[in-house]
């Protein structure tokens, strides 16, 4: 049994290390008990939450990591100040938490280490999350629903087994920091360009060829992490193409020569399309294209030691041939002269 240490202004109990494999809180009064705002139980031999720590009544964190719990019980609802809820390196997995648990307050939830295959459909219920950590586990997929966790401030979940970021992730607008490194993701959703609070953005050891030249946008970002990706190191061009549509060709002529139009001259759905139009970033043209464009990979020289590979759209297969002797595009050749340097200095 554990010997705690005098209680007389005790907010933090330290049970670490104790080689625990129980906790009996009973012999302390409850005026004790609820001045407990902390307890750390980390590196002990728990294979289960001890019932006493659920009387907690005002717990705000509570570590548990480094143990052998496979479940996490009701009884946890209990703890309803809890804010602060780390379990790493546990054997826990989408089936160990209650289903009640997304009505707990928590704010920080720290459960990298363990077994997970999928983010538990509670997790992605807890609009008061902060911070998640799921990092080391068996993640294969980040689901669509993430996108409910609005006051989302940081998500961890490097090293899973991860191979594409939904588009979805583009809604966590309080996002500052997305930790993606060491999984198997081969392309980057242009939506991403949503976050403009994402200060940093770890992507290392990865799939990666190319990025979104949206990723440009992100005018808050300090940190960009890239090494361990098999980013291509020579000029790539995609020539896939298929020719525009009668439709698209219409189109592009009014939006190209600036043609009036209104709703007394066109339906609803025409002038509808024609406001999809997205213009061709190659500063030598003025074109604009719809659903047919040239996938183009470009290179903009970061820190003077290698060249970060950015994918583009341009309307047409002849805005990708070099106009001069130079073997970089001028659309290229614009976007890393656009790039502030102590940005690029960022990147690693």
């Amino acid at each position: 049994m554990a010997r705690f240490p005098s209680m007389d202004d005790c907010a933090v109990l330290h049970l670490s290390r104790l080689q625990l494999d129980d906790l009996n809180l009973d012999n302390l009064t409850d005026s004790k008990r609820q001045q407990i705002q902390q307890l750390h139980l980390t590196n002990n031999r728990l294979s289960f939450l001890p019932p006493s720590v659920c009387f907690l009544s005002n717990l705000e964190y509570l570590d548990i990591s480094n143990n052998s719990l496979t479940v996490i019980p009701e009884d946890i609802m209990r703890l309803t100040n809890l804010k602060t809820f780390v379990a790493k390196n546990n054997f826990l997995d989408e089936s160990s938490f209650p289903k009640e648990f997304e009505h707990l307050p928590v704010e920080n939830l720290n459960l990298s280490g363990n077994r997970f295959d999928d983010i538990p459909m509670q997790f992605l219920k807890m609009t008061t999350l902060q911070s998640l950590s799921l990092g080391g586990n068996r993640l294969k997929n980040i689901p669509a629903e993430i996108e409910n966790l609005t006051s989302l401030e940081m998500l961890y979940l490097g090293g899973n087994l991860i191979s594409s970021i939904p588009p979805e992730v583009a809604n966590l607008t309080s996002l500052r920091y997305l930790v993606l490194c060491d999984n198997r993701i081969q392309s980057i959703p242009p939506q991403l360009n949503k976050l403009h609070s994402l200060l940093s953005l770890s992507l290392h050891n990865n799939l990666l060829t190319f990025l979104p030249r949206e990723i440009l946008s992100l005018v808050h970002l300090q940190e960009l992490s890239l090494r361990g990706n098999p980013l291509v190191v020579r000029f790539i061009k995609d020539m896939t193409y298929d020719p525009p549509s009668l439709l698209e060709l219409a189109g592009r002529t009014i939006k190209s020569q600036n043609l009036p139009f209104s709703s007394s001259d066109l339906p609803s759905n025409l002038i509808h399309y024609l406001n999809l139009a997205s213009e061709c970033p190659n500063p030598k043209c003025a074109g604009v294209y719809f659903d047919s464009c040239v996938r183009h990979i470009k290179f903009v020289d970061f820190c003077g030691k290698y060249r970060l590979p950015l994918m583009h759209y341009l309307c047409s297969p002849q805005c990708s041939s070099p106009c001069s002797s130079n073997p970089q595009s001028d659309a290229e050749s614009e976007d890393e002269n656009s790039v502030p340097p102590d940005r690029l200095q960022r990147t690693c």
